[in-house]
């Protein structure tokens, strides 16, 4: 049943109801038998098919662009002086060694927490959203962010969505990276890649021209809208950089297909500002919809979220509603282990 009353601006209109158990808690074998839900924008029509099938259905002359970042063992487990336990998520590097997390605890500035390795986190300040900037030491040390991510990755583990309700396992290190990740920095992966296998990766690119750019994917991601009106949610931003052969096929590129939504942003980002590395804010939406990007691929998001408004910036919000819907009903597994969608 289509909402009546529908208002893009408005934060209710992009809610939909999801039987739980259409939550993926784990991805399919192999990656590219996921289901692949086809929206043709000039047919306005609906084709299922799987990702094995994806070549099928994208056009010729086509610049595909990817996203490279890897996921860090952001979440650690350690304890504060007192000894009482606490859960620390990484988010970002900040300047001068100063560093953007969650923690889960009670924590105030100038509280010191302990984990293993050594590794010693001071909090600096206490932030209005329940974020925290620390410093981080190994033996009266503070650590830069490369030094960090290695001790993280010995001690972490990675941070599941919250969503999956389950903790990481040892197949996880596998399945939650993208063939292609390289860059340590995020700490959630670019989903939409998660479907390729080295055969499909091949295929595409032995046809078309490939490039690689990275946004390092914040917890920002997951964070619902909760402003009534969707232009007043303040946008979280995530580092980005595009290299000169990815600027370059960006530049001459005739068709671009942006796999995934944070390859969305970031190409969408370059087209506006110029700018080929920086802090990536941009809230695409119905009001503000692609100037680059002609065709996605990605996955299915969470209601009330700046990933389904940015489909909705695509197709606009009763269509992305319509598919949304046609997906449930057709039992197409959500969220970031889940199946996916193309916008042709």
């Amino acid at each position: 049943m289509m909402k009546s009353n529908l208002d893009p601006l408005k934060t209710s209109s992009y809610d939909y109801n999801l039987p739980k158990e259409l939550i993926a808690t784990k991805p399919v074998y192999p990656a590219d038998s996921a289901k692949l839900l086809v929206y043709n924008t000039e047919t306005d029509t609906i084709t299922h098919t799987t990702f094995k099938s994806l070549m099928d259905f994208l056009p010729d002359n086509l610049s595909v662009f990817l996203n490279d970042t890897k996921v860090i063992k952001a979440r650690i487990f350690g304890e504060k002086e007192s000894g009482g336990k606490i859960e620390l998520l990484f988010n970002k590097p900040l300047f001068m060694d100063r560093y953007l997390v969650m923690i889960r605890g009670k924590v105030k500035v100038g509280t010191k927490l302990f984990f293993p390795l050594d590794l010693e986190a001071e909090v600096l300040e206490v932030n209005d959203d329940g974020s925290r900037i620390v410093n981080f030491k190994q033996n009266e040390k503070k650590l830069d962010f490369l030094s960090l991510v290695d001790i993280l990755n010995e001690i972490g583990h990675l941070p599941l969505p919250p969503y999956m309700n389950r903790e990481d396992e040892e197949k996880d290190n596998e399945d939650y990276q993208t063939l292609f990740a390289k860059n340590y920095g995020a700490v959630a992966a670019p989903t939409a890649s998660l479907h390729f296998t080295e055969e499909l990766l091949e295929k595409i690119n032995d046809k078309y021209d490939v490039n690689y750019l990275t946004l390092h994917v914040g917890a920002g991601t997951f964070k619902p809208v909760d402003s009534e009106d969707i232009l007043s949610h303040p946008m979280h931003s995530e580092y980005f950089e595009i290299g000169s052969e990815a600027k370059k096929s960006l530049d001459e590129a005739q068709k671009v297909l942006a796999v995934g939504t944070t390859v969305t942003r970031t190409v969408e980002y370059y087209a506006r500002t110029n700018k080929i590395q920086g802090e990536c804010d941009l809230f695409l939406n119905p009001a503000n919809t692609p100037i680059k990007v002609d065709h996605l691929l990605t996955n299915f998001h969470l209601p009330k979220s700046t990933l389904i408004m940015l489909i909705a910036s695509f197709v606009g919000l009763e269509k992305t509603l319509e598919i949304y819907e046609e997906a449930i009903k057709e039992k197409y597994r959500f969220y970031s282990y889940g199946d996916g969608m193309l916008i042709i």
